[in-house]
C-alpha cells in the first residue's frame, strides 16, 4: 500500500516489521496503485467507472484478486526501480495473504499493454 491508504499520512507496516525486514536486504516499495491511483479519487467523488479501474475489475474477475495484485506490484516495483524490466515472480493476494504468483515481465506504467505474464505458478480456483 502507499503512504495514508488507510490512514492519511500513515504507512500500513508498522515500524517494528519494517525494521525486521530492511534488516534483512528486503527492499520495501511504497507507491501509488497502478490500477486506481488518482482514478479511484475521481470516481468516489464524481461517480462513473474509469478505464483503469475496468481493466483492474476485468484481472480480478478474470483470474482473481491476488493475480490482479501481482501484475499491479510488478509494475510498481519496476516504476520506482526496485526490479528490472526482465522476467520476475510475483505473488500477490488480500489481507489474508498471498495466493497467487505468476512470472512476469513487467512494464513500466506508461507502458501498461508491455507488461507479459509469462507463466501461472499458481492461483486459486474461487476467484471470489
Amino acid at each position: 500500500y502507499h503512504t495514508g491508504f488507510i490512514e492519511e499520512g500513515k504507512n500500513t507496516m508498522d515500524a517494528e516489521t519494517e525494521h525486521f525486514l530492511r534488516s534483512r536486504g528486503v527492499t520495501i516499495v511504497r507507491q501509488s496503485h497502478v490500477l486506481s491511483g488518482i482514478e479511484r479519487s475521481i470516481s468516489r467523488k464524481l461517480g462513473g467507472v474509469s478505464r483503469v479501474e475496468a481493466i483492474a475489475e476485468a484481472l480480478r474477475s478474470l483470474f482473481g484478486h491476488g493475480l490482479k495484485v501481482c501484475v499491479e506490484i510488478a509494475i510498481m516495483a519496476a516504476d520506482s526501480g526496485a526490479i528490472p524490466i526482465t522476467e520476475v515472480i510475483s505473488i500477490g493476494g488480500r489481507a489474508r495473504g498471498a495466493d497467487t504468483a505468476v512470472v512476469i515481465r513487467p512494464a513500466h506504467m506508461n507502458n501498461f499493454f508491455d507488461a507479459q505474464i509469462k507463466e501461472i505458478i499458481c492461483m486459486p480456483r474461487e476467484k471470489r
